[in-house]
């Protein structure tokens, strides 16, 4: 039997803060064995265990939203559009290194949202197979979409009713979970969405029941009241992006149990660096008007217990894998969320919602965790240097 011990200064289960309060936790073959308060490394070495002091312990970070064949770092336009122009192989290469990147930030669960090589089918099974350098995967597979709309590059056309139901039945072979296509982007220049959505309520609903039939759920890119109405109305499992929310929309969302995976990483890394992109000074005013919205409503949203989770849209314009996560996490902190309900959404909520077991570190739980040098309470800096990552 492969043991060890972590004797820490504190911890967080995924909801709790246990801190300052040293604890012994007994990992064996890879599962949580015992959580004892106090240090009990010197009888457990005894007993052949090995044992590590020091430190805080807290659960591996979720990614709930990822692309990751996608390299965020270049922020160049042309370097981004002929990286997709690559050979097969380089881009499953560029996604695996992602996936690595991911992993040594502390990031154990990503959910890829989609692309239309299959790549992300394929680092799901390596991930599997490579516990020890990659995090687990949760592949999207090929989303869905109406001919000549936005997501080419991550979803697959679909036409009216028979047709949707028979290609969402195809991709919930594969897919971990079937994504929707409702709108395309947001027009910076106009601060709004400016497209229709590409699937009625009606249409919407026929997706996410074709997705649940097979026991799959659903989660919908969509920004902008029209989309977002028809995403809430149709019960989708989560919404991803959802700039531009109302109160209204998030009373669906609560009543429903739809969450909500705000992804502010993109829009602020825009804001931030309108060079970039060329933005003008009334578009960055738009982007800072968006940003301080998306805020309000994510705090509105925790406070009508509408569940969230913590994604990053990574592979985006300035958006890395791995380091976006803690990016991501000070965007909820700034808006005013409090950092154990901020933990919880990168952690916990996550897990629950993608219907893992054991949502938060106890006994009995697979070891799934990232030890850091101090309590990210005391400061919240500690979470971009992991002094140790597992993922079960």
């Amino acid at each position: 039997m492969d043991s060890f011990a972590i004797i820490v200064t504190g911890w967080f289960d995924g909801e709790t803060n246990h801190s300052p309060v040293p604890t012994t936790i007994l990992v064996e073959d890879g599962i949580i064995a015992d959580i004892a308060t106090g240090d009990h490394g010197d009888a457990l070495a005894k007993r052949g265990a090995a044992v590590h002091r020091g430190g805080y312990l807290m659960p591996g970070l979720v990614d709930a939203h990822v692309h990751l064949f996608l390299d965020g770092a270049p922020t160049d336009g042309k370097a981004r559009s002929e990286h997709l122009k690559q050979p097969l192989e380089r881009l499953t290469e560029a996604a695996r290194q992602s996936a690595r990147q991911a992993r040594a930030a502390g990031v154990t669960v990503v959910r890829d949202a989609g692309d239309r090589h299959g790549i992300n089918h394929r680092i799901r099974d390596e991930a599997r197979r490579n516990p020890g350098t990659m995090p687990v995967v949760r592949s999207g597979g090929l989303g869905v979409k109406r001919p000549k709309r936005y997501g080419a590059f991550m979803a697959t056309d679909v036409g009216e009713d028979g047709d949707i139901h028979a290609s969402v039945t195809g991709l919930a072979a594969d897919n971990d979970e079937i994504k929707l296509i409702l709108t395309g982007i947001i027009d910076f220049d106009a601060g709004a969405v400016t497209d229709e959505p590409q699937f009625s309520a009606e249409d919407a609903r026929r997706v996410v029941d074709a997705a649940r039939s097979c026991g799959r759920n659903t989660f919908a890119h969509c920004s902008g009241v029209k989309g977002l109405t028809v995403a809430a109305e149709a019960g989708v499992g989560s919404i991803e992006h959802g700039f531009f929310m109302t109160r209204e929309i998030l009373e669906i969302m609560a009543a429903k149990a739809i969450a909500w995976t705000p992804t502010f990483c993109p829009v602020h890394f825009q804001w931030a660096h309108p060079e970039a992109v060329g933005w003008s000074a009334p578009t960055v005013a738009n982007l800072r008007r968006i940003l301080d919205d998306h805020a309000h409503h994510l705090v509105m949203a925790h406070r009508m217990g509408v569940p969230l989770l913590l994604g990053t849209d990574a592979g985006s314009m300035g958006v890395e894998h791995g380091a976006a996560v803690i990016d991501e996490i000070e965007r909820y902190v700034e808006a005013g969320m409090s950092l154990d309900a901020t933990l919880t959404a990168a952690t916990a909520s996550a897990r629950r919602h993608f219907g893992h077991p054991h949502p938060v570190l106890r006994k009995g739980a697979a070891f799934d965790a990232v030890l850091l040098a101090i309590s990210p309470f005391d400061d919240i800096r500690t979470l971009r240097s992991p002094l140790g990552v597992w993922r079960q």
